[in-house]
């Protein structure tokens, strides 16, 4: 038998609660998805902006940074993201149990990856936002040149020209970028933590 069986967890000694008390607000995972292009680092990253000014603890873990370290080793076959999605979900989890509020910028395609994210948390503390945007503009905005290189064959399993994206049943916002700017988009998200009890 392997060393595995012998891993218990243990328990920290501030529990989430005590550090969510400190801080003044409540910890939850905001996950955004959806097409390369769409806007999901721009939208975290003005979101944390926000956040950080209004003292808010949080962190945004963007898709790109994580494969330079973390996943490093991964590719784009469907397996690899499976597995990018289920790594970045348990980092994700790590750092709501630090009492923060984490931003995620994954295209994570599939509606099975996105679920099992999900189930890692209490209710309320994982906040799908599907960051909606029409291919063609996505791929007119093609920040990083990845659609041109996809329509030439440069890069294979391409999501939303050779590969699929899923878009989410029941995500709790729908951001649609191609008719609100950051400022409105992030004003929305706000209004919503608030709601919701979080700020």
């Amino acid at each position: 038998m392997g060393e595995e069986q012998h891993i218990i967890w243990h328990q920290a000694a501030i529990t989430k609660m005590a550090r969510q008390q400190q801080n003044q607000h409540k910890s939850c995972v905001i996950w955004f998805t959806g097409l390369s292009g769409s806007g999901k680092s721009s939208l975290a990253n003005a979101l944390d902006q926000v956040l950080f000014t209004n003292k808010v603890q949080s962190y945004v873990l963007d898709g790109d940074n994580i494969r330079h370290g973390l996943n490093a080793g991964l590719g784009f076959s469907k397996e690899d993201r499976k597995e990018n999605i289920r790594r970045i979900g348990e980092v994700s989890k790590l750092f709501v149990e630090s009492g923060q509020i984490v931003s995620t910028a994954f295209i994570s395609p599939f509606r099975e990856d996105r679920e099992q994210v999900r189930n890692l948390f209490p209710d309320g503390e994982f906040i799908e936002v599907y960051v909606k945007c029409p291919i063609n503009v996505c791929e007119n905005r093609d920040p990083k040149g990845l659609y041109k290189k996809a329509r030439n064959g440069e890069i294979p399993d391409f999501t939303g020209i050779s590969s699929p994206y899923e878009e989410p049943d029941y995500p709790e916002l729908v951001i649609e970028t191609d008719k609100f700017t950051i400022s409105q988009s992030v004003e929305k998200i706000i209004d919503y933590l608030k709601q919701r009890s979080i700020l």
